[in-house]
């Protein structure tokens, strides 16, 4: 992003001259109070909506230069994970997954191969002919996650991932983002989950009132804030050394 700036036909301006840059690979908190800012961010770099000023490029290409029509081409490359899930409740678990590979024209065959592969990647091979509302929440959003990632996009954007779970569960979900990424592709995650920010010790850019006031490379919830019995758990759970790096 450079520079962008996006005011709604309301008046309100959701984001100011906000400049960053995400590399590939990267797993990138975006933080703050509800209304600063980051699922504008996510919705932006979908192109949901269009920037009133500045510019934003995903692997060098500007979006504002892509048309209406090619829009469903750019987001082949974006896995998208909601907090409401948005699964299709008439379609079964396989069927869910199966129509993203479907919309873009994959053949049966390789529907056939991928589907069952993330499925078991995401824990919920045994779940293929269930429907969404034979399931629980987490396993609703690991539904959402496989047909995120079931086409291996190189860029993952997840809009408050947990927000709808409980703690126990919110493990599971993050310990699966941390997996995505480990594949390499760049996630991008918008939360309100400061003991999942605090734990993974990720890179932090907190919003307010649409400014970016902050950018941590190794970053806290909050810089003030101290880990938690429940981070040292998923730290634990995870892997992760006391410094907050991988083991």
């Amino acid at each position: 992003m450079r520079e962008v700036t996006k005011v709604y036909d309301s008046g309100t301006v959701a984001l100011e001259r906000a400049s960053l840059k995400i590399g590939r690979g990267e797993f990138v908190f975006l933080v703050g109070p509800t209304g600063c800012g980051k699922s504008t961010c996510i919705r932006l770099l979908l192109k949901e909506l269009e920037a009133s000023a500045g510019d934003i490029l995903i692997a060098g290409k500007k979006l504002g230069d892509i048309s209406r029509d090619r829009v469903p081409y750019l987001r082949r490359n974006i896995g998208v994970v909601f907090q409401d899930y948005k699964l299709l409740p008439n379609r079964t678990v396989y069927d869910n997954v199966a129509y993203s590979l479907q919309v873009i024209g994959e053949s049966r065959q390789e529907i056939r191969r991928k589907v069952p592969d993330i499925l078991r990647l995401v824990g919920l091979s045994t779940k293929l002919h269930s429907y969404p509302d034979e399931l629980s929440g987490g396993e609703q959003q690991r539904v959402s996650m496989a047909r995120a990632f079931v086409n291996h996009p190189p860029l993952l954007l997840a809009d408050e991932p947990t927000g709808n779970l409980d703690p126990e569960t919110s493990i599971g979900i993050m310990q699966l983002i941390y997996r995505i990424n480990r594949t390499g592709t760049t996630v991008v995650v918008a939360t309100h989950d400061s003991e999942m920010v605090d734990k993974m010790r990720r890179r932090v850019i907190e919003l307010r009132e649409g400014h970016i006031i902050r950018d941590e490379l190794s970053g806290l919830y909050r810089p003030d804030e101290s880990t938690t019995e429940f981070a040292v758990r998923l730290r634990g759970e995870m892997g992760v050394g006391p410094e907050g790096h991988p083991n």
